[in-house]
C-alpha cells in the first residue's frame, strides 16, 4: 500500500515514516502544501495522512484538490487542533477520519488499515480470491490453506493486482504504486518481469491456478 505522508514537523514525519515503512507500507512524504499538491498530480496513492496546519497553506485546501481531482485513495487528517469545526469541515470535504496530535503510531496504522480494507475490499480484513486468501492485517497469503511464502514486493504486487481484478495494469503503473519515487530514477521496466514471474511461480507451487496474464506491450492482468 502506498501512502504520502504531508507534514511539515520534521520529526514526527520521519518517525511516521519509518514506522509504517516497518508495516510494509510503501511511504512518501511532503512537508508543504506545494510539494503535496505536485505529488499528488503526478503519483497514486491508497492513503493520504494530511496536516492540517502547513507552513505555506491549510491541509483542508490539498484534501480539495484531491477530491476534485477524483483521486480514490482515503484520507486522514492530523491536527494539533482538537476543533471540531475542523473536523467536521474535514469529513464533510471528503476526509475518512481525523486524529489529534499527539497520537499513537499503533493508532495511525490501525486507522490507514481501517481505510484501505473499506476502501478496496468492502470493509473485509481477508480477501479471498479462489483458492487464494489473503490477510491484510498480517500480510499472510494462503493458497488452500497452504501458507505461501511471498516477499514485501511480491506481496504488495499481489494485492494491488487483488485491487485491480479484471482491468489492465500497465507496467509503469504496476512499478510506480509498488517502488514509488525509486522509478524516477529507473532507466527500465525490465526488472518487473522478475517479480512477476517469481509471484506466479511461488502461487503456482503452492496449487495455485494461473491468473497473471501477460497483455504483450502493455502490462498484466490478474483474472480468472
Amino acid at each position: 500500500m502506498k501512502i504520502l505522508i504531508i507534514e511539515d514537523e520534521k520529526e514526527l514525519r520521519k518517525s511516521v515514516i519509518t514506522y509504517l515503512s516497518a508495516e510494509g507500507y510503501l511511504c512518501e512524504s511532503a512537508a508543504t502544501s506545494k510539494e503535496a499538491i505536485e505529488k499528488i498530480g503526478v503519483y497514486d496513492y491508497d492513503c493520504f495522512v494530511v496536516d492540517i496546519m502547513l507552513p505555506d497553506g491549510n491541509g483542508l485546501d490539498i484534501i480539495r484538490e484531491i477530491k476534485r481531482k477524483g483521486i480514490v485513495g482515503g484520507v486522514i487528517i492530523v491536527s494539533a487542533k482538537n476543533s471540531l469545526e475542523d473536523r467536521i469541515e474535514g469529513l464533510e470535504i471528503g476526509s475518512d477520519d481525523y486524529l489529534v496530535k499527539p497520537f499513537h503510531l499503533s493508532e495511525l496504522n490501525a486507522r490507514i488499515k481501517s481505510i484501505v480494507r473499506r476502501r478496496n475490499f468492502s470493509g473485509s480484513n481477508e480477501v479471498v480470491f479462489h483458492e487464494i486468501t489473503v490477510n491484510i492485517d498480517s500480510r499472510e497469503v494462503h493458497v488452500n490453506g497452504k501458507s505461501v511464502n511471498l516477499t514485501g514486493k511480491e506481496y504488495e504486487i499481489l494485492v494491488y493486482f487483488l485491487s485491480n481484478i479484471g482491468r489492465v495494469i500497465p507496467k509503469d503503473s504496476l512499478a510506480e504504486h509498488v517502488w514509488g519515487d525509486y522509478m524516477d530514477n529507473v532507466d527500465s521496466l525490465d526488472f518487473i518481469y522478475t517479480h512477476i514471474k517469481n509471484t506466479r511461480k511461488k502461487l503456482l507451487d503452492a496449487g495455485a491456478n494461473d491468473y497473471i496474464k501477460t497483455v504483450y506491450g502493455v502490462g498484466y492482468k490478474f483474472s480468472a
